[in-house]
């Protein structure tokens, strides 16, 4: 491929069920992306998917490796674009997506990364809600995470600058990464448009390792912002504690 605007990496493990859609969602972008697959070592049907389109793949691997971080940072290292992002193969761009956050960065080049809002769907019943998506604030960072991965875009410099995704983190790495990019560089820049899909199943790391998400992302926020809001103690009895029960209850 001559001269991508953007590397899009997209780690997976036993995903097929939702990697076509993710990869379609990729190609019928407006701006030219070189795409790479970096499988876990699937036992899915995630193969046939991937050797679907390996023709218009920049590279793929099918391999036990060490984490969705460590995948992340490998794919996006074989990449030359000026852009890069990552789409977990259980999510998908809206079209039109891309090109929003790459416009919003050539318009501000001083920002590391530009993102926007996306939709939450669930694969049981498709109904679509917003992702708790805000304008860029250390102080409403330090609450939640307001911003959402799927759409978001960031430039190869201010990636390579911070050093990519720390591999230690299994849940909250792209938290800890939107934090490094602010303070090493500069604050993020807000589209407000809906970029992507993110979709909501039971097998989700969110949903499965409930406990371990909010200990990492209370973690991220105590190491960049020096305390924890007190936010993160009350809504933690209500989504760690009651979600994995009714969680629960879904799969008896």
């Amino acid at each position: 491929m001559a001269n991508p605007i953007i590397t899009v990496v997209v780690p997976s493990l036993n995903q097929g069920r939702y990697l076509n859609e993710a990869l379609e969602s990729i190609f019928q972008q407006d701006v030219s992306a070189e795409v790479f697959v970096m499988d876990g070592g699937s036992t899915d049907q995630s193969l046939e998917v991937i050797k679907k389109w390996e023709s218009r793949l920049a590279g793929w691997r099918s391999c036990r490796d060490a984490g969705q971080a460590a995948a992340i940072n490998e794919g996006i290292a074989l990449g030359v674009a000026p852009y890069v992002c990552w789409l977990n193969s259980d999510d998908r761009f809206l079209p039109g997506g891309l090109l929003k956050l790459y416009q919003e960065l050539e318009r501000f080049p001083l920002a590391p990364a530009a993102y926007g809002n996306a939709w939450n769907q669930t694969s049981f019943d498709s109904k679509l809600t917003p992702v708790w998506v805000e304008s860029f604030s250390v102080s409403k960072l330090a609450r939640r995470c307001i911003i959402s991965q799927p759409a978001t875009l960031m430039r190869r410099t201010a990636w390579n600058k911070v050093g990519g995704l720390d591999e230690r983190l299994h849940m909250a790495m792209d938290y800890d990464l939107w934090w490094r990019l602010f303070k090493e560089i500069a604050p993020l820049s807000f589209v407000d448009d809906y970029i992507a899909v993110n979709i909501i199943h039971l097998d989700t790391k969110t949903n499965m390792h409930r406990r371990l998400h909010y200990q990492e992302a209370m973690s991220v926020v105590r190491r960049h912002y020096g305390f924890l809001p007190l936010k993160w103690w009350m809504y933690m009895l209500y989504s760690v504690f009651y979600k994995s029960l009714v969680n629960k209850l879904k799969r008896l």
